[in-house]
C-alpha cells in the first residue's frame, strides 16, 4: 500500500471514430446491463460494481511469475496468461504490501502461500481490527473474520487478507466513523450470503469509509465485506476499455477467461 500520485478515474479520452488510441486511462460509457460490471451511484458518488459467480466465473489472485517476479502491472499478467491460451478479463490490485510488494497479511495463491495470518496489532488500516481473509475454494467464496480464520480449519484454493473488514455478519464495522474526513478512492470486496456471488467494487470518486462500507451493506446486501486498499486502487477491464496504470502492484485480484 505504497503513496502513488492522485490519479483521475474520471478523466476521459475520446479519439473521434477512432475511438481510445490506449487502453491506459480510458474510460468507456456505462455498461450495458449484459455486462458484469456496472456503474453505480451512492452517497453522491461513483462507484463501479463488478459482480461475478464464483460458481461460474474463474476467479484467482496473482503476485509473482515461476521466477518469483511479482507481475506488478495488470499487462504484464495478461500477456502472460495470453501465452497461456487464457484472456483476463478482470482485474483490481488485491491486498496491501510491503516495499518489496511481499504481501502485509496471509496470501495464498496457485504456488502456494506467501505469508501467514497476521494478527498484530499496528499502524494504518490494516491493522484497523478486525480484518479479514477473502478466501475462494471449490465453487464457495467467503470474508472471514482473521482470528475465525484461524480456528475454522478452512483450506481454500486461494486467499488474501487485509483490512479492516467493511461489513461484519450484516453491521458496519464499529470503527467507522459516519462524520469520518478521511476520503479516498478506494475498492473493496463483498461476497453474498450463499458464498456464491462476489462483488469487486471500486470507487470513481474519493470516498470516507463510512460511505464505501453503506454501499456493500445497503446496496448489495452482502452480510460480510473487506477493505482492499486506498492507496495504490485502480481496475483493469479490457470490455470497458478500462485499463489504469500506477505504481507497482504486490498480490492481485482477477478473473480468467
Amino acid at each position: 500500500m505504497l503513496p502513488t500520485p492522485p490519479q483521475n478515474p474520471k478523466r476521459l479520452i475520446f479519439a473521434g471514430l477512432l475511438g481510445c488510441l490506449s487502453l491506459v486511462g480510458c474510460r468507456a460509457s456505462a455498461p450495458s446491463s449484459s455486462l458484469p460490471c456496472q456503474s453505480q451511484r451512492h452517497a453522491g458518488a461513483d462507484f463501479l460494481v463488478c459482480q461475478f459467480d464464483v460458481r461460474e466465473d474463474d476467479i484467482r489472485l496473482f503476485h509473482s511469475d515461476g521466477n518469483n517476479v511479482p507481475y506488478y502491472q495488470f499487462e504484464t499478467l495478461a500477456r502472460e496468461l495470453s501465452e497461456q491460451g487464457l484472456s483476463l478479463i478482470f482485474a483490481m490490485n488485491g491486498g496491501m504490501y510491503h516495499q518489496d510488494r511481499r504481501p502485509v497479511g496471509f496470501y495464498r495463491d496457485a504456488s502456494g502461500d506467501q505469508a501467514q495470518v497476521n494478527t498484530n496489532d499496528g499502524p494504518g488500516n490494516f491493522h484497523l481490527k478486525p480484518n479479514g481473509v477473502f478466501w475462494l475454494r471449490d465453487g464457495q467464496a467467503g470474508i472471514t473474520e482473521s482470528r475465525a480464520y484461524l480456528a475454522s480449519g478452512l483450506d481454500p484454493l486461494f486467499a488474501t487478507q487485509s483490512g479492516p473488514m467493511l461489513v461484519i455478519d450484516g453491521a458496519l464495522h464499529p470503527g467507522l466513523n459516519p462524520d469520518g474526513t478521511s476520503r479516498r478512492r478506494r475498492n473493496g470486496v463483498g461476497v453474498d450470503a450463499e458464498g456464491h456471488a462476489v462483488y469487486f467494487v471500486i470507487s470513481d470518486d474519493a470516498v470516507s469509509f463510512h460511505d464505501f462500507a453503506t454501499l456493500f451493506r445497503d446496496n448489495l446486501k452482502t452480510p460480510d465485506a473487506l477493505y482492499i486498499d486506498g492507496q495504490i486502487s485502480r481496475v483493469y477491464v479490457p470490455s470497458l476499455r478500462r485499463n489504469e496504470a500506477g505504481a507497482d502492484m504486490g498480490p492481485i485480484l482477477t478473473v480468467v477467461d
